[in-house]
């Protein structure tokens, strides 16, 4: 089962941090497309709904942040998120009178990208069924508990039986466990299935 997952663009023209940071947001069950050229970026948002872009000022210049509005026309209810590894006050008013949600610093510190993501979820009820919280959030508790012990998805589907692909869907909340596959994983994990639910 597919979640209502959260669909971020993200407009970066450096290949490899375009990738660390798919996979940071991947890790936390988000969708992501990335460009790397503002005409590919303007081309995604076109095909199809996302709620948030990241888009790294470096790709359109610090003067040029007025161009969001191309984007912004094909995606009038997203929210945009800027990285900038030359700060200044242009840049940040700039960012400003063009919408932007959030300004974050590069090099970029992965922890307060997703604390800026899940504000915008949070305040755009982007997530609001029961269902898909519930889901996000076991795959969420499966996963830190999972580091927490220093396994691999392989190894977990090694003790398990159940295979890598649908544990790593559970993690990100694309698929719904069954109660046996649960107790399976959380066996492998060494722990208890009333912890992977405390406080849910």
């Amino acid at each position: 089962m597919k979640s209502l997952a959260v669909r971020i663009l993200v407009l970066d023209d450096d290949p490899k941090a375009g990738m660390v940071l798919r996979n940071a947001l991947k890790e936390e069950g988000y969708r992501v497309n990335v460009a790397t050229s503002w005409r590919a970026g303007v081309k995604l948002a076109g095909a199809g709904r996302f709620h948030i872009l990241i888009l790294d000022l470096k790709l359109v210049g610090a003067g040029e942040i007025g161009v969001l509005g191309e984007i912004q026309a094909r995606q009038k209810d997203m929210s945009t998120i800027v990285l900038n590894s030359t700060p200044s006050v242009e840049s940040v008013v700039a960012s400003i009178k063009s919408g932007v949600y959030d300004y974050v610093e590069k090099p970029t510190d992965i922890r307060k990208l997703l604390t800026a993501v899940k504000n915008i979820i949070e305040e755009k009820g982007l997530m609001q069924r029961p269902g898909e919280k519930l889901l996000f959030a076991i795959g969420s508790r499966l996963r830190a508990v999972r580091q927490q012990r220093k396994l691999t998805l392989r190894q977990v589907a090694q003790s398990t039986g159940l295979s890598v692909s649908l544990l790593s869907q559970v993690e990100r909340a694309e698929s719904a466990a069954s109660v046996i596959s649960l107790r399976k994983i959380a066996t492998a994990l060494n722990t208890s299935l009333h912890t992977l639910f405390e406080g849910l």
